[in-house]
């Protein structure tokens, strides 16, 4: 079984995987010394480059604070915290939960994953009020999902080339989806995980004697206080007429949206949360009273997210990505260009953690090599995309969001997403390769 193989993994993981500040700060250093040492750029130069970079996902930072905050908004209702609850019933053992919160993760991750990253979430906490389960495992399980998104229908690598006037269009054209997340080798590549992720989720069991369980009671809601509703502006917070009319004119916004031909991204994502929260909970203060529960849980996303803008400044403009990149297309083929893209990519989605930025990245390099050694242009921008979701698993810059919401630190779950980077690593590397 598995869970004897995990074991040393998330011991590992747990004794020497620092607070994700601490690994964002090690990061900076490393990426710091690596343009100063290799790409030779002056140290004055290079702290310019990190300063001026430093804001530059002030945009996405708050994206990714309101994915958590109303999408925890929204699992309080009283409507879907119970459809949620109801749901988990379906399993009765630990085993089953697992599998049904890995499921649930993947087929939301690969619709969006933004979506993705909260329902798995929520859904694992609805679970363990329900079933004895190992509570790391179950989050762990959640977050394993998350591995598909680049291959599904929020992809930003296909959909960017399949866009006209996309930046490499001059270079391959514009390559419609029928050639990438609807391939036959993409394909099957999401059906083997969708096999093999939940499988190796189920036998990574801990023993009992060694499982770690969470009381069913700290994963309740705080209860709403009582309030005296005598003065005009208790009247007002306990309008149910506000709540419903705003709510109601959000989703009417998103039908248009969707009727027009609008597709999913964060931004409706969030706006989809955030107006379903508002006219489920009926009142502004119910509202309220949720949103200081969910923002507590944001502070890592606050801090650390500069900071991961700063190393993104520093490996695209000091060369670094670039070079990381050159290097493995440097002895390449063919036949193998998909591989070692993907393999490349995914060393370089731990310094650049962005599906778009890492393209930007990465696409004048592999698109111009995939072309001057006959490869398949298509296989081999769907092995970047690849490989930068697949170092996610271990990245814990997309797991903060997870965390927060499931109440967990970052080494509480590596261990187990360690084993799964290492099998699905095989998986999509003889996909890309062979498929």
């Amino acid at each position: 079984m598995l869970n004897a193989a995990a074991k040393p993994l998330v011991k590992l993981v747990d004794r020497y995987l620092p607070d994700p500040f601490i690994f964002v700060l090690l990061l900076s250093i490393v990426v710091f010394a690596a343009a100063v040492i290799v790409e030779k750029q002056a140290p004055l130069q290079v702290l310019q480059i990190w300063g001026d970079g430093f804001w530059g996902l002030l945009s996405f930072s708050m994206q990714m604070l309101l994915v958590l905050v109303t999408g925890f908004m929204l699992a309080s209702t009283p409507l879907i915290n119970g459809v949620l609850n109801r749901l988990a019933m379906l399993a009765k053992t630990a085993g089953q939960a697992i599998i049904l919160v890995t499921i649930v993760s993947l087929i939301a991750s690969w619709l969006n994953w933004g979506f993705g990253l909260v329902v798995g979430a929520l859904f694992a906490k609805a679970l363990a009020r329900n079933v004895k389960v190992d509570y790391r495992l179950l989050v762990a399980s959640s977050y394993s999902g998350f591995i598909v998104w680049h291959g599904g229908l929020a992809g930003s690598v296909p959909l960017t080339i399949a866009t006209p006037g996309h930046f490499s269009e001059s270079m391959i054209g514009v390559i419609g989806t029928t050639n990438t997340i609807f391939a036959s080798f993409n394909l099957l590549l999401v059906a083997l995980l969708f096999i093999a992720i939940p499988l190796v989720n189920y036998l990574m069991q801990p023993k009992p004697a060694d499982s770690v369980y969470v009381d069913p009671v700290k994963l309740q809601q705080d209860t709403l206080p009582a309030s005296s509703n005598t003065r005009p502006a208790d009247k007002l917070e306990n309008s149910m007429l506000l709540g419903v009319l705003m709510g109601v004119a959000g989703v009417g916004y998103l039908i248009q949206y969707f009727t027009d031909g609008g597709g999913l991204n964060l931004n409706i994502v969030n706006t989809l949360f955030l107006f379903l929260a508002i006219m489920l909970h009926g009142t502004p203060r119910r509202l309220l009273h949720s949103l200081q529960q969910a923002i507590q849980g944001g502070a890592g996303i606050v801090i650390q997210f500069p900071f991961y803008a700063g190393i993104m400044a520093i490996m695209v403009q000091s060369g670094l990505a670039q070079s990381m990149s050159q290097w493995f297309v440097s002895f390449a083929t063919a036949e193998t260009l998909a591989f070692w893209s993907f393999i490349s990519a995914g060393i370089v989605n731990i310094f650049v953690p962005s599906g778009g930025g890492q393209w930007a990245v990465q696409a004048p390099i592999m698109l111009p090599a995939a072309i001057e050694l006959g490869a398949d242009v298509s296989r081999v921008a769907m092995a970047v995309a690849w490989g930068d979701a697949w170092t996610n698993l271990i990245q814990p810059f997309w797991a903060l969001p997870v965390l927060a919401i499931a109440g967990l630190k970052a080494k509480d779950i590596m261990g187990f997403c360690l084993l799964q980077l290492l099998i699905t690593g095989v998986i999509i590397s003889l996909v890309l390769s062979f498929g």
